[in-house]
């Protein structure tokens, strides 16, 4: 039998990949904030506000947080057209699907096993985003799609008023992620389901079914009579939900009930006290249970006294509905499109831990801010009173490094200027997937892959004599990865060395120098994305370039291996 061909979601330029450079994030401790004093032993202070590209960001984070991240929530840019004016559909379509794409990929390797990514998206791009995902993460990944009430008036503009926006839900776990995702709490109006009219001591209860449809088994199918004398059986196409014998053991019981007048069919009685501690959630999202756009916007500007700068901000009950189905306290939570920063305001109140990256000068103007308010309990609205939230805990933030590599004034790529040496060490780690860790007492231990094999950047030129003694320094028990400006003798000389030079080594791992991937028109090409071989970058020139140019040698130049 011929194999069915795998069907893919095709578009201009989707060969085309960046080959993303794992910056190092760079702490800034005047933005950082903590509260003054502990408020509770569960306070979480390793929070992350990453500024920068969301892309670069993401694959900064992806080698220590590989597999960590527990719930995953994003809320992208809906290509709605207004924000891709310079471009045909076809083309803006195809660039909002690439841009995606890469992102998804990385968060991929981001989620833990029995992690979940939630993914809010209007009509435009919903069902296109469907098939993307389909394909990053497989269609057994797929869990539902929630329908999210984000507006509830009427626009006279459209022809029929929009009043949803879909939340996409993925795990790598597939349907078996409801092993582990929580129910909802059991409310007061699913609560009051629940009576008790005839005073059981075992509390209030409800009527629930007594049959069950599938295939008739003979231990499930017999007839009973009720108290009235009238003779039951299972309705065609069901069977009875226990066996004959457990029927009367339950009614002994008074666990099943014949109605006042005994005429009834028997139903189940089921106690709430024995039910589930929570209701299972629905892909139905009234604005009532998690609120809607103007529900954000006052949100909002109740922290702020201008005019809010989000078109379409998240209400924190939603966030409140997510976390709680996806995560558990001290749990790991990225958003990597932070807006107006609900997100970790949302995380933070309910005990999670959190990642943020936003690109946008709102990072400074709204979320810092915002979050301040947060760790000093000075946030009042939102879902501060339903947790109970009274403030504590902090965050760190962050910037990307500049791009490693930049070109000198002849067009040779040599060691950006901005980099110390600690940054230079950290960097190379990372290109080279290596743990940072530099040693307090060995100097040539800048980081390790496992127990025996470290690593040692430096910009010096190395002697063979300095090789040598290096490689009795490392023993024969360890290996040690050498980067260096350069090196004399023979690179297989020292077994226990692996000697290489720097930036020849890590030339073309990445696009440098590139350092804006977002999804904004200003940032975009003005054509649909080149072919692979124009972003690769050029290869190392140092020696002939230093030959060109005797009176400049090249900041790392060619050794003599």
């Amino acid at each position: 039998m011929k194999k069915k061909p795998k069907l893919e979601l095709t578009w201009i330029g989707k060969e085309n990949r960046s080959k993303l450079e794992p910056r190092i994030l760079l702490e800034d401790a005047e933005r950082s904030h903590h509260a003054t004093h502990r408020v509770t032993e569960n306070d979480i202070f390793d929070n992350r506000l990453i500024f920068g590209d969301n892309l670069l960001a993401l694959k900064a984070l992806e080698a220590e947080f590989s597999g960590k991240v527990k719930r995953v929530f994003i809320d992208p840019p809906y290509n709605t057209g207004s924000a891709f004016t310079h471009y045909d559909d076809g083309v803006e379509h195809s660039i909002w699907l690439s841009l995606m794409r890469d992102r998804l990929e990385i968060i991929r390797n981001l989620l833990s096993e029995d992690g979940s990514l939630w993914i809010t998206i209007d009509d435009n791009e919903a069902h296109y985003l469907k098939v993307l995902c389909d394909e990053v993460f497989g269609r057994n990944a797929y869990i539902t799609s929630m329908v999210w009430e984000n507006f509830y008036g009427r626009s006279n503009a459209a022809a029929i008023s929009p009043a949803h926006n879909y939340v996409v839900l993925y795990s790598p776990m597939g349907q078996d992620w409801k092993k582990v995702r929580n129910l909802l709490p059991r409310g007061e109006k699913s609560a009051s389901k629940y009576k008790n009219p005839d005073n059981d001591p075992r509390g209030p209860w409800r009527h629930g079914p007594i049959f069950a449809n599938g295939e008739r088994h003979a231990g499930l199918m017999y007839t009973v009579a009720i108290p009235s004398g009238r003779k039951v059986s299972p309705p065609k196409g069901s069977h009875w939900r226990m066996t004959e014998p457990k029927f009367w053991e339950m009614v002994d019981e008074g666990r099943i009930v014949f109605g006042e007048s005994g005429d009834n069919n028997p139903a189940v009685k089921l106690f709430l006290n024995e039910v589930q501690g929570g209701i299972v959630p629905r892909t139905w999202w009234p604005h009532t249970d998690v609120g809607h756009t103007q529900d954000a916007k006052r949100e909002i500007q109740a922290l702020f006294s201008d005019e809010t700068p989000f078109d379409t901000p998240k209400p924190e009950r939603l966030l409140l509905q997510v976390l709680t189905i996806a995560t558990n306290p001290g749990d790991l939570v990225l958003d990597s499109f932070a807006g107006s920063g609900t997100t970790g305001a949302v995380a933070h109140k309910m005990g999670r831990r959190w990642i943020m990256v936003e690109l946008g000068e709102h990072c400074h103007t709204h979320i810092i801010p915002r979050l301040n308010k947060v760790i000093d309990g000075e946030d009042t609205g939102g879902i501060t009173n339903a947790v109970d939230w009274k403030g504590g805990g902090g965050f760190r933030y962050y910037r990307l490094a500049p791009s490693l590599l930049e070109k000198d004034k002849w067009g040779n790529w040599v060691i950006s200027h901005d980099y110390n040496a600690a940054m230079l060490a950290e960097a190379v780690c990372k290109l080279e997937g290596f743990t940072y860790a530099p040693s307090d007492s060995v100097y040539w231990q800048h980081g390790h892959s496992t127990e025996r094999d470290f690593i040692y950047v430096t910009t010096q030129s190395l002697t063979a004599d300095q090789l040598s003694v290096l490689g009795d320094e490392v023993g024969s028990e360890q290996t040690l990865l050498v980067l260096c400006a350069a090196f004399r003798g023979k690179a297989d000389r020292w077994p226990n060395l692996t000697v290489k030079k720097i930036p020849k080594q890590v030339l073309n791992r990445c696009e440098w120098g590139h350092d804006d991937y977002s999804l904004k028109v200003e940032n975009l090409p003005d054509a649909p994305p080149v072919a692979q071989d124009a972003l690769t970058p050029a290869p190392y020139q140092g020696e002939r370039a230093h030959k060109a140019n005797p009176g400049q040698a090249p900041l790392f130049g060619e050794g003599e291996e």
